[in-house]
């Protein structure tokens, strides 16, 4: 009897080598928690983190010019670099970059949000105090890298169980981050718990839906799906029934409805920081994944789904806008904005072609640097008690702080969709690619819901311009410089990007091309 060789698969080193290198770096980053002095880890942890993102930016830049719509290239069987993988990892690697300013000014305060809840609790009041001069908790650094890493694969994944992998690689170090706020334990812990546990719900719905869709095609990727869908030789129940499980997966990541109810929970108890990272690029890698799963893979069942979820985009766009209205609290106002604003993608997703895959990362662009901006906000309104996210607490900042109430409020009209803006660039964006592919009612939908949301925003305007500063008007930190950074890099690129679109349109336009 001959021997049987096993042969290792092949692999594309080289185009995986932006994912290599930030579980490389988390994975450092865990060794140096472990053995570096507690006053080292905070500078050691921040640049080596920097450096990691950018060099897996650097990487995925020097491989767009090998990649081209008649050249994608497959890394291995399950990972697919194409043109649209690579504008979405560039997209979460740029964002998660200014995030990480967030995280670093923050931890690198003394007594900064992320710092061990027992170093807190327990002890003598001595040793409390000796606790709250630390430098905050700089396992937030590998959390971080790893959750990047999942994002890449997610979005680059043409086979449905590595997509399963890939959520929860960048779905456990979620839950662990939101529940490392120090002033409000409780709070965030509780988002934390409900974040895993609707996520949990989530994943055993996308798991169960790779069974059937298994049932359905003999496999798991989307090559094999695609042709058996185009031989229509399988039971259609298992398709459908598997599509829409592996539906609710996703749109849970994206915070869509009825799966939304976590959003405004997590977004009000996890560390601002946290909420502004998971608010850029979680909604990169879910409308990514989204988009593959329905473009690549059941392109062909479009008929069969689009209803569906065109009714689920209509019900997030309003539902968002609505609940929005009744919001006394900032961060929870910008969590229901960030549903509506998954209505409106979804509208992109639903225009379908390149027009719709291009106006849709358009919009994760553009979104995601007005939404870090406006977190970056919220983190220097503070008072005794820290961050003072109550809406009635910032009525008359204006007066007291208008450089950064002036700042505040271009972010508020991007958010509204005021002309020369991001916000308006983008919803246009989407809104032309669904009046382009014959979905005017939706298009009709989010206008409404777009007026709707002014009104919050507005409200927000009038308190800081319009109203009298009180006593318990909480004051506005001189930002350091790497809040500042972030600050101000979303600001001119939501001004950049209002005024001369055209680069990253073009940019978008050329990247909109899926392959199996």
């Amino acid at each position: 009897m001959g021997e049987t060789v096993l042969k290792l698969p092949a692999l594309d080193y080289a185009a995986l080598a932006p994912m290599l290198i930030l579980f490389f770096a988390a994975c450092l980053g865990v060794l140096v928690e472990a053995f570096a002095p507690r006053g080292w880890r905070n500078p050691i942890q921040l640049v080596w983190s920097l450096l990691a993102l950018v060099a897996a930016l650097v990487a995925v830049v020097l491989r767009v010019p090998d990649v081209t719509a008649e050249n994608a290239q497959t890394a291995v069987a399950a990972v697919s670099i194409d043109q649209a993988g690579l504008f979405l990892q560039g997209a979460i690697l740029v964002l998660g970059i200014v995030s990480m300013l967030l995280f670093g000014e923050r931890t690198l305060e003394n007594g900064g949000p992320f710092v061990a809840q027992a170093a807190i609790t327990v002890g003598s009041e001595p040793d409390r105090r000796q606790a709250a001069r630390e430098p905050g908790a700089t396992e937030v650094y590998p959390l971080v890298l790893f959750a990047v890493g999942g994002m890449m694969l997610f979005v680059t994944a043409n086979d449905l169980l590595v997509m399963f992998v890939a959520l929860e690689v960048f779905s456990l170090p979620l839950y662990l981050l939101c529940a490392l706020a120090r002033r409000k334990r409780l709070l965030s812990q509780e988002a934390a718990l409900k974040y895993f546990l609707l996520g949990a719900y989530a994943s055993a719905f996308f798991l169960f839906g790779v069974a059937l869709v298994y049932g359905y095609a003999g496999a798991v990727d989307f090559r094999t799906i695609h042709t058996a869908i185009g031989a229509g030789t399988g039971n259609i129940v298992l398709l459908l029934i598997g599509l829409a499980m592996l539906a609710i997966g996703l749109l849970f990541k994206a915070a869509a409805a009825p799966f939304h109810v976590w959003t405004p929970d997590v977004y009000q108890g996890a560390p601002t920081p946290v909420t502004a990272f998971m608010a850029a690029c979680t909604k990169v890698a879910a409308f990514g994944g989204l988009a593959r799963v329905l473009y690549v893979g059941f392109d062909r069942t479009a008929w069969d789904y689009t209803p569906v979820l065109g009714v689920i985009a209509v019900l997030t766009m309003l539902l968002g806008a609505i609940l929005a209205v009744t919001q006394t609290d900032l961060k929870r106002l910008l969590a229901y904005s960030s549903i509506a604003n998954a209505g409106y993608l979804l509208v992109g997703v639903l225009g379908g072609g390149r027009e719709g895959l291009s106006s849709m990362m358009f919009y994760l662009v553009a979104y995601g640097f007005l939404v870090i901006a406006a977190f970056a906000m919220l983190t220097l309104v503070r008072d005794a008690d820290g961050e003072a996210t109550h809406l009635s607490r910032w009525a008359g900042l204006g007066k007291r702080s208008p450089l950064f109430a002036g700042i505040f409020t271009f972010l508020l009209l991007a958010f509204a969709g005021i002309p020369l803006t991001s916000g308006f660039t983008a919803k246009f964006a989407v809104f032309g690619a669904a009046m382009g592919g014959n979905q005017t009612w939706l298009v009709l939908f989010g206008v409404l819901s777009s007026i709707i949301l002014a009104f919050p925003y507005l409200r927000v305007v009038v308190m800081m311009w319009l109203s009298e500063p009180g006593e318990t008007t909480p004051s506005v930190s001189i930002p350091g410089a790497l809040t500042s950074a972030a600050l101000m890099i979303g600001v001119l690129v939501t001004l950049v990007l209002g005024v001369w679109p055209s680069p990253v349109i073009e940019l978008a336009n050329s990247a909109s091309d899926f392959i199996r």
